[in-house]
C-alpha cells in the first residue's frame, strides 16, 4: 500500500461477513429440512466424590479424569464442563435403540473408569450441595464468566452446578404438517414445560429447599433474556431465529481472530469497545468481553474488528435458549435424571412424540390449549415455563397435558421400534411419577426430609 494510503480508513477483509450474509447463514445452517431420520442426547453429569459426594472435587481430581477418559475408544464425544460436570454427547443416530445402546456402552465404559479414581456420576439437574466453583481456566469460560456475572449470581450457577439432558431432534420437513419443522418448532416450545415439569430433579441447591422442583430451570430463567430466552413464536422460524442470533448480545469477541486481522481493526478502536475486566487469553493477548454489542451492531460497526463466519459460528454456540436450532432441533429443558439409566425415558418420550406423525399430532393438540397460559413472554421466562419449574406435576393443568402425552408416547414407541426395557421404563415412570402428579424432585425431597438433611430454604438467584 502507499505510504499515502496509511490512514485510518478500516478495509472490509474479504473473510468478514455483511448483516444480509448473517442473516442468510443464520437461516440456512440452522433449519435444515429434510424428514425426521436421526436421534440424538447430550448427557450432563455432576461429578461427585463416590464416597463423599457434599465434598468440593479438585481440579487436578476432574483433570485425571479427562485424561483417563482420553484413552478410551467410545461411540460419544466426552468433554468437561466450566464446574466439572462430564457430557456425553453421541453421535446421530438412526433409532432410538441404536441411540440408547451406544450411549448405554459408553457409560459403562465411562463409570468403570471413575470408579478407581473414587468419583461417581450423579443424575441431579443442579448440585444440591456443593457451591459453585468454576475449574476449568479456558478463554471462553474466562469470558462467559465475565460476561454472566454482571447480572448476578444465575450465569455462575448455570456454568459450574448444574446438568441435564439434551435431546437432540432433525428440524423436519419444509411442508407444513405434524413432521414440518414449524410445527415441530412450536411443538417444542409448547411441550417443553410439560417436559420440565414432568422431568424436574432439582429441588436443592446449597443443601437448602429452595421452593422450586427445577431449580436448574429457574436459574437458567434468571438469565438475560438475549442469552436464554426463545424468539417470539408468532412468526416464521427461521426469520425468528435470525432476528434473534443478530440481536442478541455479543459474548466476547476471540483474540485469535484478532491478531489475524490487526491491519483492518486499530488499538484505540479496540479499547474502546472492550469491557474493562480482562476475560482471559490467547497466545497472552486478553479476549475482549464487549458490552451492549449485539452481533448486528458489530457487523455495522465493524468495531473491534469486522466479524468473519467463524465468529458467528462461535456467537451462535453462545446462545442458550430452551430449544436451540443447530441444523437440528436441540432441546435443553430437561434436568439431568437420576439413576444409571433414568436419561432413557426423557429421550424416548421426546423422540416418540416428535417423531411419530399420530403421537405428533395428540402432543400438539394438548399441549396448544397451553400458549394462552405462556402468554407474549418468551420461554424461559415465561409464566408457563415458571409454573413448571416451581411446581412440577403439581399443577393440575400440566399433569394433565403430561398424561396425555406419555399415553401416546407408549402407544407410539412400538412404531418406532422401541425395545421392551424402553417400553418398561416409559410406563413405570408414567405410574410412578405423572399418575401421581410427581417428578423426581419430590421423592429427593422426602428422603432429604425424612434424614432431617435440609436446612431452612431460600430463594434461587434470578
Amino acid at each position: 500500500m502507499p505510504e499515502g494510503d496509511c490512514t485510518n480508513r478500516r478495509v472490509r477483509p474479504r473473510d468478514a461477513v455483511t448483516e444480509a450474509e448473517v442473516e442468510a447463514l443464520v437461516r440456512g445452517i440452522c433449519f435444515k429440512n429434510g424428514p425426521p431420520a436421526t436421534v440424538g442426547v447430550e448427557l450432563e453429569w455432576l461429578v461427585h466424590d463416590r464416597h463423599s459426594p457434599r465434598l468440593p472435587v479438585t481440579s487436578a481430581r476432574v483433570e485425571t479424569a479427562r485424561a483417563a477418559l482420553r484413552t478410551e475408544s467410545l461411540h460419544s464425544a466426552v468433554t468437561v464442563e466450566p464446574g466439572g460436570q462430564l457430557e456425553l454427547s453421541s453421535l446421530p443416530a438412526a433409532s432410538l435403540m441404536e441411540c440408547v445402546s451406544a450411549v448405554t456402552a459408553d457409560l459403562t465404559v465411562v463409570r468403570d473408569t471413575l470408579r478407581p479414581l473414587d468419583l461417581t456420576l450423579t443424575g441431579l439437574g443442579a448440585d444440591p450441595w456443593r457451591a459453585p466453583t468454576r475449574l476449568l481456566r479456558e478463554p471462553r469460560y474466562d469470558a462467559m464468566e465475565c460476561w454472566l456475572d454482571r447480572a448476578g449470581e444465575a450465569g455462575r450457577r448455570m456454568m459450574c452446578s448444574t446438568a441435564s439432558v439434551q435431546i437432540c431432534l432433525d428440524a423436519g420437513y419444509a411442508e407444513p404438517g405434524p413432521l414440518g419443522f414449524a410445527r415441530r418448532w412450536r411443538l417444542a416450545h409448547l411441550l417443553g414445560p410439560v417436559l420440565v415439569a414432568a422431568f424436574a430433579n432439582s429441588p436443592v441447591q446449597d443443601g437448602r429447599a429452595t421452593g422450586w422442583r427445577s431449580t436448574r430451570q429457574a436459574v437458567w430463567a434468571g438469565i438475560d433474556p438475549g442469552r436464554s430466552g426463545a424468539p417470539a413464536l408468532d412468526e416464521e422460524p427461521r426469520a425468528a431465529w435470525a432476528r434473534h442470533a443478530l440481536d442478541a448480545p455479543v459474548m466476547c469477541v476471540r483474540t485469535a481472530d484478532t491478531a489475524s486481522m490487526a491491519d483492518t481493526a486499530d488499538s484505540a478502536d479496540t479499547a474502546d469497545s472492550a469491557d474493562a475486566g480482562r476475560s482471559g487469553a490467547a497466545d497472552g493477548v486478553p479476549w475482549l468481553v464487549p458490552q451492549g454489542l449485539s452481533f448486528r451492531s458489530w457487523v455495522r460497526s465493524g468495531l473491534p474488528r469486522p466479524p468473519t463466519r467463524g465468529d458467528l459460528d462461535y456467537h451462535l454456540t453462545t446462545l442458550f435458549p430452551p430449544v436451540r436450532p443447530r441444523g437440528h432441533l436441540e432441546l435443553r429443558m430437561v434436568d439431568a435424571q437420576p439413576g444409571a439409566d433414568g436419561w432413557v425415558v426423557p429421550l424416548a418420550v421426546t423422540m416418540a412424540l416428535f417423531d411419530d406423525a399420530q403421537a405428533a399430532e395428540t402432543a400438539y393438540r394438548t399441549v396448544k390449549p397451553l400458549a394462552e397460559r405462556a402468554g407474549v413472554t418468551p420461554a424461559p421466562h415465561s409464566p408457563l415455563w415458571l409454573d413448571a419449574a416451581r411446581d412440577g406435576l403439581a399443577d393440575p393443568e400440566l399433569r394433565e397435558a403430561a398424561t396425555a402425552c406419555f399415553a401416546a408416547a407408549l402407544e407410539a414407541l412400538p412404531r418406532l421400534g422401541a425395545g421392551p426395557e424402553v417400553l418398561a421404563a416409559v410406563a413405570a415412570y408414567s405410574d410412578r411419577y405423572v399418575a401421581r402428579g410427581r417428578c423426581p424432585a419430590d421423592d429427593l425431597l422426602d428422603e432429604l426430609d425424612a434424614q432431617g438433611a435440609l436446612a431452612p430454604g431460600k430463594d434461587v438467584p434470578r
